[in-house]
């Protein structure tokens, strides 16, 4: 399958596109994983957004990026997420990688950390990140804090 990316700043995103990312961050992370948080937290003004669309121009994947002093010291990258629709097929690599690939090109060759769900580390080696410090509860889900150099 092919995808569409688009990366945005908050003020450039219409009105659709983040009502579309705003409903699939909460069908997964508020619905599906039962987490209870204000996913709107007020660093998404300040971030870039990367959406992915299918063929049928459906919202399937998500990242937000976000400049270093927002939630890090580096750039992070966070809120990556996808829709069940496409789990398995390789879109998370796709959208991680264009994710870094942002990150990059709006911020240079600076290092990009992420609080990543534990159950996700492997993923996220293969990557080119790598663990630091101690695992930490956040809404309930075990997640590590990881650094990609």
């Amino acid at each position: 399958m092919n995808y569409t990316q688009i990366c945005k700043a908050f003020n450039d995103l219409t009105v659709t596109e983040l009502y579309q990312l705003l409903k699939l961050r909460s069908e997964i992370f508020v619905v599906e994983q039962n987490c209870v948080f204000l996913d709107a937290d007020d660093k998404d003004y300040a971030c870039h957004h990367l959406l992915l669309f299918d063929d049928e121009q459906e919202l399937v994947a998500y990242a937000r990026i976000v400049p270093a002093g927002k939630s890090y010291t580096e750039a992070s990258i966070g809120r990556i997420v996808s829709s069940k629709k496409v789990r398995g097929t390789g879109v998370g690599k796709i959208l991680t990688q264009a994710a870094i690939d942002a990150a990059k090109n709006l911020y240079g060759d600076v290092p990009i950390r992420i609080g990543a769900q534990y159950y996700a580390v492997k993923f996220y080696k293969q990557l080119g990140f790598k663990m630091e410090g101690e695992i930490y509860d956040e809404d309930g889900i075990d997640h590590i804090e990881m650094l990609l150099t």
